[in-house]
């Protein structure tokens, strides 16, 4: 699989390769209180500063979502040490209830679909984090367990590619 792939163009965004000017959103994303809820928690912005290389995310899979051409989030596509690709995604909370996670989740799916045919993808989420309950099944991931970890329930996905 070759990366980073050309910018994926959907109806409203962009996903691509992070650069530098995206930095001030991972910073914004990794601090945000709102973001953190279902995620561990946010962490302090000074930490997250010293922490965020000067071009951030800049990994195989990682991809920076941009809208009228500033990044308002990310998704990532990871493989774990099983070999599972599980699929992630913040965004700033002034992104949210538009529809851009669905949108760029999709975009990002489809293209791991055609460059990994036949491959499933796994998904997870805090039961209580409604939001990605209802995104996950518009995704078209179907429940596999629940399972508690980080002092909470959670809720483990996959999607299976069409055949």
């Amino acid at each position: 699989m070759t990366w980073p792939p050309a910018p994926i163009r959907t109806e409203r965004l962009v996903l691509r390769e992070s650069e530098a000017r995206d930095r001030a959103t991972y910073v914004e994303l990794f601090a945000s209180p709102e973001v953190g809820t279902y995620i561990g928690g946010s962490r302090p912005r000074a930490e997250v500063e010293a922490a965020v290389p000067e071009v951030p995310g800049r990994r195989f899979g990682s991809f920076a979502v941009e809208l009228d051409g500033a990044m308002i989030g990310m998704v990532t596509l990871d493989r774990s040490e099983d070999g599972e690709t599980g699929i992630g995604y913040l965004f700033l909370p002034a992104a949210w209830g538009h529809g851009y996670a669905a949108e760029a989740c999709a975009a990002a799916l489809d293209w791991f679909a055609s460059a990994r045919p036949g491959e499933p993808v796994a998904l997870r989420t805090q039961t209580a984090n409604t939001a990605s309950l209802r995104l996950a099944a518009k995704l078209g991931f179907a429940e596999v367990r629940r399972y508690e970890e980080y002092g909470a329930e959670q809720w483990l996905g996959i999607r299976h590619p069409a055949r």
